[in-house]
């Protein structure tokens, strides 16, 4: 039996959006649950368990993070924020609250399904298994062996670099905002210390990318965080 197209819930207040949105999506194959309100939202994610979340922010009875936080409580299921607010604080609550992507509107539909895959993939990769071997060009990063490597020769790496690196793998393709990152690598204590990640990204890029002024894969998110794209994971 072949598996089911993935399931999912688009929460949008206007009406020809949600139309056109829903058009995109059964034209490529999904199925598509609809809500017009905070609460419907939430309601049918109980109802559906879907496999990704479409969510405007400007909804009619609740902020839309509001919902992230509530599917937060029970649901991982990837939440693609679609907001026309632009403005880099909407982006980081967003993301801090539990989102993974923010598009603002408005956005192609190519745009569109190329986030919906990469969110659908991560699910897959969200948590690597602990010897899980991942390739960025021609650097392979082997996590059972805490080794780094560019075309067969060890690269050392800090204590902080790589637990910078390793929690970026574990969000591969998803942006993380600052916060996120300092929790992480540093702990609470230091969840403003944004200096430290700019310090710890410049050395990983010299270290990693082909060209450090122009990353491949350590990408910046202006304002709000790092994504790192992660095209071939070899485990």
């Amino acid at each position: 039996m072949s598996e089911a197209p993935a399931l999912i819930l688009l929460v949008e207040d206007e009406t020809t959006v949600r139309r056109s949105l829903r058009t995109i999506l059964v034209d490529r194959g999904f199925r598509v649950v609809e809500a017009e309100t905070a609460a419907e939202g939430v309601q049918r994610a109980s109802e559906h368990n879907p496999d990704l979340v479409l969510l405007d922010l400007g909804l009619p009875d609740r902020d839309g993070i509001a919902v992230v936080t509530a599917l937060r409580k029970w649901s991982l299921a990837p939440v693609i924020v679609l907001s026309a607010r632009g403005q880099e604080d909407d982006k980081v609550s967003a993301l801090d609250a539990g989102a993974d992507d923010y598009l603002i509107k408005p956005f192609s539909a190519n745009e569109l399904l190329a986030r919906i895959r990469v969110a659908l993939r991560h699910v897959a990769q969200r948590s690597p298994s602990r010897d899980a071997v991942f390739e960025l060009g021609e650097v392979t990063v082997d996590l059972g062996r805490r080794l780094v490597t560019r075309a067969g020769q060890e690269i050392h790496l800090t204590p902080h670099e790589y637990k910078l690196l390793e929690a970026l793998l574990r969000h591969a393709d998803r942006v993380v905002t600052h916060r996120q990152l300092l929790n992480e690598v540093w702990g609470p204590g230091h969840a403003t210390e944004t200096r430290y990640l700019r310090v710890y990204m410049v050395a990983l890029r010299q270290k990693l990318e082909p060209v450090p002024a122009r990353p491949r894969w350590l990408l910046t998110e202006a304002g709000v965080g790092y994504r790192l794209r992660l095209e071939s994971p070899t485990s």
